[in-house]
Order: structure tokens, then C-alpha cells, then sequence
């Protein structure tokens, strides 16, 4: 049996307390608007030490801007923080119903869902390991770091040729096709005008640092290692509201407007669950029109991205 929770009317539910979320809650908060923030702890960066990129935050630890801005939101008096995982939302007459997984209920005028997505990576023996450490997606976030030495790109599939293209910036390259990908005479000339050099013995595992140790015997020391990961949503509740989604290269996201509304009039969505890709900068001021969109409808009325 579900339990109404005292105190369980809110202005807006935010579903996700990461960079995206955090955002878009500081903007209602700042409104004073009686906000509710449900966060898993699980946000995507967990597993990088560092930050990068972001403006007045570069090099700092990933949770600590994190926890920096948890400590900035909570100060306000209008917010509420409940650690646990939303497992349904539905549509009411008037608003929103999200169920916890311990069974609690909350209600609220409107939804922001901050979600995130889920890094799905190949079965590569010592990959996964290493994710965030050495072994990264992002080479606007890592590549700086790694000194121009040399890259590795762990093929994936055809998109991988993306990252062989723009890694050269950043260091010395080795494309590795293990066996899922084969450039066209096309690409492997545009690979070779970048300096890209290209291995085809399969990969057996990553070990030390980010070495690949090739089937034929061989070792390939890298500085670090690319890898182009699939997407998954971080959470069921977008596609429960019948919010329209869009298949995106690494996997599908949720379709959004311009200020992240959603094909269901009333709910949000922000960050990583609403992009091809991302960034903290990026989920941070996606999280700030989300809270802003949000905000403006609780005045004029909610409507719906265009399908």
C-alpha cells in the first residue's frame, strides 16, 4: 500500500540531484517555489576524479562541485532532499504523482527530470575498470590531460572514425578497429592527413595504465584510451509519462524544446537524458532552463514541445 507522506505538495518535483538537476531546482528555489529534489546518488561523472572544462570549476573534483552545489540549494528554506529512487511516475487531473521505490508517494505541479543516462561499454577485458581513469568518451573533458601523448581509440563502430578525426589535437593516435569496424579508402585517407595510425589485431585486454594488449602478443602503451560508450536512460519515468523520444548515435534521449519541455505538457527533462551528448557545463545550463521553463508555466500555463 502506497503512504501519502505529510508535507507532499510540491510547486515541482526535481528527479535527479546531479549538475542538471541541482540547476534546475537553485532556479525555482531562487523563485521561492516549494521544490522537491529525488536523487539516486549516481550521477554519470562518478567514476572522474576531475572536472574539466567547466568555467571556475576546471580541475576541481567531480563530487565536490557536485556537493558544492547541494550545500548552495539546501540553504534555501523552500527545498526538500529525499535520497531514494523514483521508480513511476503517472499524470493526474491536476499535476504529478511520483511513486518512490520504498513506496512513498509525493504529488507536484510539475515535473523536472534530471535522470541522466547509463554508459554501456564493450565487453573488453580491464575497460570498464578503468572508466574515468584512463579509459574516457569525452575528449574535451580529458584530452588536455593526457600531455600529447599517445591515444588510443577503442573502436566501436562508425563513429568511432569521430574520435580518430579530433583526438590528433590532443596527442599521437592509434585507431583500433578490433574487428567491429573497417574505415572505407575515403576515411582511411582523411585518417592518414591526421596523423592517425591504424592497428587490426583484435584486443585482448587493457592492463596497467591504459595498455592494450593486442592477440597477436603485442602491447600498445597508451596515455590513455577513448572509447565511444552506448546510452541508456537512467530512469523509466519519461518514457512512462509518453514523453517523445529521438535516437541519437550513442542511443536514445528524450525529445525536448528549446527550454527542455517535453511532448507531455508539464514535465522537463535536462542534462545528459536530453542529449546526443554532454557535459557538466552543458547539463548545468540545461538544468537552468528546465527550472526557469518550469517556473514561467506555473504562471502562464504549461505546453508541450511540438511532436
Amino acid at each position: 500500500m502506497h503512504t501519502q507522506h505529510p508535507g507532499t505538495e510540491f510547486d515541482v518535483i526535481v528527479v535527479g540531484g546531479s549538475y542538471a538537476g541541482l540547476s534546475a531546482a537553485m532556479q525555482l528555489a531562487r523563485a521561492r517555489r516549494r521544490i522537491l529534489v529525488i536523487d539516486a546518488g549516481q550521477r554519470r561523472n562518478r567514476y572522474a576524479q576531475h572536472s574539466h572544462g567547466f568555467l571556475g570549476q576546471d580541475g576541481r573534483e567531480a563530487a565536490a562541485i557536485a556537493a558544492d552545489g547541494r550545500a548552495q540549494l539546501m540553504k534555501y528554506p523552500t527545498v526538500r532532499w529525499i535520497e531514494g529512487s523514483a521508480r513511476q511516475a503517472q499524470r493526474l487531473e491536476q499535476g504529478f504523482r511520483v511513486t518512490l521505490h520504498d513506496g512513498a508517494v509525493y504529488n507536484a505541479q510539475r515535473l523536472v527530470l534530471a535522470t541522466g543516462v547509463v554508459d554501456e561499454l564493450p565487453p573488453v577485458p580491464g575497460l570498464a575498470e578503468r572508466w574515468g581513469g584512463t579509459v574516457f568518451h569525452c575528449p574535451y573533458c580529458h584530452g588536455y590531460e593526457l600531455m600529447e601523448g599517445r591515444i588510443g581509440v577503442l573502436a566501436t563502430g562508425p563513429l568511432s572514425m569521430h574520435h580518430a578525426m579530433m583526438l590528433p589535437d590532443w596527442g599521437q593516435v592509434t585507431l583500433i578497429l578490433n574487428g567491429v569496424f573497417e574505415p572505407d579508402a575515403e576515411q582511411l585517407a582523411s585518417l592518414e592527413r591526421r596523423g592517425v595510425a591504424i592497428e587490426r589485431t583484435p584486443v585482448k585486454a587493457i592492463t596497467g595504465h591504459a595498455t592494450v594488449e593486442l592477440r597477436d602478443g603485442r602491447s600498445l602503451e597508451m596515455a590513455g584510451l577513448f572509447v565511444v560508450s552506448r546510452t541508456h536512460s537512467g530512469s523509466p519515468l519519461a518514457e512512462q509519462l509518453g514523453c517523445g523520444m529521438e535516437q541519437g548515435p550513442m542511443g536514445m534521449y528524450v525529445r525536448t524544446d528549446a527550454m527542455k519541455a517535453t511532448s507531455v505538457a508539464g514535465v522537463y527533462v535536462c542534462g545528459d537524458a536530453a542529449r546526443m551528448a554532454g557535459s557538466v557545463a552543458l547539463a548545468a545550463a540545461d538544468g537552468t532552463l528546465a527550472g526557469v521553463a518550469a517556473h514561467q508555466s506555473l504562471i502562464f500555463g504549461a505546453s508541450a514541445a511540438a511532436a
